[in-house]
């Protein structure tokens, strides 16, 4: 079973906690069934004419082949690029392990559903889910830590092991596969799929009202207003899969992070994708040309509009 290790690649201790999780799987699986990314692309040292492109290429290539996704998140601001990936395997109908460390729970309202993860679509898709909240236990009184720094050191390293122990022991009890959580690919006259986002100075309901006065039937998410959130998700995600069309403010620090799952899911189903940024920020790293946002991202859209009348053009193409 070849599984794929799904984490943020832009800071030092998020690379080494996922080669310590790949090191974990492959022990029990075998280091030729297990892919990592960063390491395993070699992207410190590709060369390509245009990087970031390549890099998606590279990495949608690999998701094709999927049996099986452990993903690692930080909540409550999670990575763009991994829930893109998370939305891609599992509207493939690829097992998703997700794993976090995080102490807190969410829900939509104060006093709404209690949720693993800030946006339902995450728990909506995942396979199984590895929750470690607590602290390793402190040390004995008569086994001194030269610190108390030390110590709790100590401590979130032993929760960090639970949960990476915990990954590999539910990576081995997934199923062959996981049943098929979309519906049938789009038709004809199928709707526009409208995300929001929260950020953005558009507002809640200006990209809806542009597809609908543009003459478009429009779908916009139901997993925050619905009574029961995660079943309004899987709606969502079904939606997003069998629309003709996906428009998705990309707006934000990162992309919120159900936008970015269901671009990802956009693309394992054919669906064409448009972001809206009116204000992008670009990232720069070794090599690579300058990315509007992150690449995987960037590279799935089939077009960036930052403005109301490049909407209208997207539609009208």
């Amino acid at each position: 079973m070849s599984v794929y290790i799904a984490h943020r690649l832009f800071a030092a201790h998020d690379r080494a906690l996922a080669a310590d999780l790949a090191r974990r799987v492959a022990a029990k699986a075998g280091p030729e069934h297990v892919f990592l990314p960063f390491c395993d692309t070699d992207e410190e040292d590709l060369v390509a004419e245009v990087k970031g492109r390549r890099l998606f290429e590279l990495d949608r290539e690999r998701l094709g082949h999927l049996d099986a996704m452990v993903a690692l998140l930080h909540g409550p601001s999670l990575d763009d690029g991994v829930c893109m990936e998370i939305g891609y395997a599992a509207a493939s109908g690829i097992p998703v392990i997700l794993v976090t460390t995080d102490f807190q729970t969410y829900s939509l309202t104060e006093a709404g559903h209690r949720l693993e993860f800030p946006d339902p679509l995450l728990q909506a898709v995942a396979t199984s889910i590895v929750r470690v909240t607590r602290l390793g236990a402190p040390a004995l009184p008569s086994v001194p830590a030269h610190s108390r720094f030390t110590g709790f050191r100590s401590r979130n390293t032993a929760q960090t092991s639970t949960a990476l122990d915990a990954a590999v022991d539910a990576f081995l009890d997934l199923p062959d596969r996981a049943p098929q959580l979309v519906g049938a690919p789009a038709v004809i006259g199928a709707p526009v799929y409208v995300e929001a986002s929260p950020y953005t100075a558009w507002g809640r309901d200006h990209l809806a009202k542009a597809c609908v006065d543009a003459g478009h039937t429009v779908v916009v998410p139901a997993r925050f207003t619905a009574a029961d959130p995660i079943a309004g998700a899987l709606a969502d995600l079904t939606a997003v899969c069998t629309a003709a069309r996906f428009l998705a403010d990309v707006s934000g620090p990162e992309t919120p992070p159900g936008t970015a799952l269901l671009i990802g899911a956009a693309v394992a189903s054919g669906v064409r994708i448009a972001a809206f940024q009116p204000r992008p920020t670009f990232t720069h790293a070794h090599g690579r040309e300058p990315n509007w946002r992150n690449l995987m991202i960037q590279y799935a859209a089939e077009t960036h509009l930052d403005n109301g009348e490049a909407v209208l053009s997207w539609l009208a193409a």
